[in-house]
């Protein structure tokens, strides 16, 4: 059986409570079984207990981010064991808008990615490369120290319960998209990083996502590559139509 797909919604700052409501009412009901295609919405983290209380079984509720620590004096972070507690099963890491303007660095990630493997959480870890580093030709030397360092110190039984995103900077949220091929590409060379770390096995087993203006009409092209495995999607996973399209996408991939 092949890498089972995933499609994650990341809804960043939108949505009022009655309005996030209703989303996961219309789609609930409407996924694919979770052993077929892992669909999850990563939503505000005011949101998340009413969201998963709502859930039914097969869309898993994430959150955005999170704190390393299990506790202290933190003000205003979240912590891994308030996710786990709630009953959060995924969490977004190192998503570019938290490097850029929250102080995410590698380190930071590395320690976020270990304290949510150790609390069972999914980590959806990121890694991509500004517009700067594409034109100088660089992306896969800049993308591989971002997994290496993602992964530091973690052996390969914890590393196989993480998923990656593959989100190239320069087309997150602007419109552009790099072409299946550059993903493909790209993802392929993060999939001979993890072998390198990790062996061949385990590289041809973990899944690889892609994320930067995903929408209802490139999803199909993007998924119909050999290493993108899902995709981690932002405006279009705001609409409920438009997020089952996506996933349906990836059902026929897993078909």
């Amino acid at each position: 059986m092949g890498r089972r797909p995933v499609i994650a919604g990341n809804w960043k700052m939108y949505k009022t409570k009655d309005e996030a409501l209703a989303f996961i009412y219309a789609i609930n009901l409407s996924v694919p079984e979770k052993d077929v295609v892992e669909t999850v919405i990563c939503a505000p983290a005011v949101y998340l207990r009413d969201l998963v209380q709502r859930e039914e079984d097969n869309l898993r509720i994430g959150a955005q981010t999170m704190h390393h620590a299990d506790e202290g004096a933190y003000t205003g972070e979240i912590s891994p064991a308030m996710l786990k507690s709630i009953g959060i099963e995924y969490v977004i890491i190192g998503h570019s808008e938290r490097r850029a303007y929250y102080n995410e660095t590698d380190e930071s990630v590395n320690l976020k990615v270990h304290a949510a493997v150790n609390k069972d959480i999914i980590p959806i870890i990121c890694v991509g490369e500004s517009l700067d580093i594409r034109e100088a030709g660089t992306t896969n030397q800049v993308v591989e120290a971002q997994v290496r360092a993602a992964y530091l110190n973690m052996d390969a039984e914890k590393a196989m319960k993480t998923i990656i995103a593959y989100e190239p900077i320069w087309a997150i949220g602007t419109g552009k998209t790099a072409t299946p091929e550059q993903a493909n590409e790209t993802i392929k060379a993060i999939r001979g990083v993890m072998e390198d770390i990790y062996g061949k096995i385990f590289a041809e087993e973990i899944r690889i996502l892609y994320g930067g203006s995903v929408n209802v009409k490139n999803v199909e092209s993007l998924l119909a590559e050999s290493d993108i495995d899902g995709a981690l999607v932002g405006g279009a996973s705001l609409d409920p139509s438009a997020y089952l399209t996506l996933v349906n996408a990836a059902l026929k991939k897993a078909s």
